[in-house]
């Protein structure tokens, strides 16, 4: 069934597919359509869950963290200042091991207030043991929920997921999204089957327990591991979804017209989409460009960007945030990866798209044509900026 929705509605069918058992909800701007959507699904029947109408956006994720902690399907929502506000508790969550999944609406943080989308809040969290997706469209923000699930609940990793959607650019923007049968998501997604963790009465257990120094680097380091070798589940994940429902969205990432590319921009999220209309433009011109959609940042595809962008002259990075005193978070990242080869391709930092400021095709044009021009030497460009301050 195809239907005209938001991204908002995109999220909240998802999540209905995937039976979460409770929804812990505290709204706010822009996700808050979500989990009103969710609560009327509740009411209605068409979703079999416990509603927590809860008083803050920390109390969402300690109601998700109980949750989770009997062995039951959790789901939270959020964005910005509430994600922030919520941070004390998501290392506890994943620290713990529990497969929750959590909506966040990208929206910029204060100081300025600004309700509209970039990425600062969640780049906050990166360290903060959650696997991390951006979603580039509504539909892939449907199918991102159901995939979130098994990648969470997967033996090999237990650990929770951040859906991440660009606030108001996709979380209400409607567009045409294909929603699945039931019956075909419950065969892709079974119901949730934890049992070393889970507490109980008749097999007592500690939640956050204490660790010193003489085992708590040994619990870190086993994290560490586990939410490297998820990579592989997340391919794995990918490919039966695409078996099942005809989607498929590369894993980690996303390379388009790269192979021959002596330039490429990487992008996350929603400007992917107006950077693969760039892409296409240019290249009738005969101009060797391309795009690399990074769809995961925890864990990071080092080794498949090493492998995707090793014969490319010059790498650009389009952050929508800003690592203060510094640099953009992902360009930070995918400097790191490419170090270790040989051959080092040259890379610029185009930041933009702060507080929701529009990126247009022309800006991405002209970073294209910045990277081609021997002429280019500056590190970081700013995107669109009115003045310089």
């Amino acid at each position: 069934m195809r239907k005209f929705i938001s991204g908002n509605d995109a999220v909240a069918e998802g999540v209905r597919l995937a039976r979460p058992h409770v929804i812990s909800a505290y709204p706010i701007t822009p996700q808050t359509i979500a989990v009103e959507r969710l609560s009327e699904m509740v009411e209605d029947g068409s979703l079999k869950a416990e509603y927590m109408h809860v008083e803050s956006e920390h109390s969402a994720m300690a109601a998700a963290m109980g949750v989770s902690s009997v062995g039951a399907r959790a789901f939270t929502a959020t964005s910005s200042q509430g994600l922030l506000y919520m941070a004390e508790c998501l290392p506890y969550a994943s620290g713990a091991r529990m497969p929750i999944v959590m909506m966040n609406a990208n929206r910029a943080i204060a100081t300025p207030w600004n309700i509209y989308g970039d990425q600062m809040d969640s780049m906050f969290l990166l360290n903060s043991g959650w696997i991390q997706v951006y979603v580039e469209d509504a539909q892939e923000a449907l199918d991102m929920m159901i995939q979130a699930y098994k990648i969470a609940e997967h033996p090999q990793v237990l650990a929770p997921m951040m859906v991440n959607l660009d606030g108001f650019v996709l979380t209400h923007t409607y567009e045409l999204v294909e929603i699945p049968e039931q019956d075909k998501v419950d065969a892709f997604l079974p119901p949730i089957q934890m049992s070393k963790q889970v507490m109980a009465l008749d097999d007592p257990k500690s939640l956050c327990i204490s660790a010193g120094n003489d085992f708590n680097m040994e619990f870190k380091i086993k994290q560490e591991r586990d939410l490297q070798n998820s990579v592989s589940v997340i391919e794995s994940v990918d490919h039966e979804f695409h078996e099942a429902f005809g989607r498929k969205y590369h894993g980690m990432m996303e390379c388009y017209k790269t192979e021959d590319a002596d330039v490429v921009l990487i992008t996350t999220g929603s400007i992917t989409g107006t950077t693969r209309i760039v892409v296409d433009q240019m290249r009738a011109e005969g101009k060797k460009v391309g795009l690399l959609k990074l769809r995961y940042l925890r864990p990071f595809p080092a080794e498949q960007l090493r492998i995707a962008l090793r014969d490319v002259k010059h790498v650009g990075v389009l952050d929508k945030n800003i690592s203060f005193g510094y640099e953009g978070t992902i360009f930070t990242n995918v400097n790191s990866a490419l170090s270790s080869l040989d051959t080092v391709p040259k890379t610029t930092n185009y930041i933009g798209g702060l507080g929701g400021r529009d990126i247009t095709k022309g800006n991405i044009e002209e970073a294209f044509e910045q990277m081609m021009s021997s002429d280019h030497h500056d590190k970081i460009q700013y995107m669109n900026v009115r003045c310089e301050q």
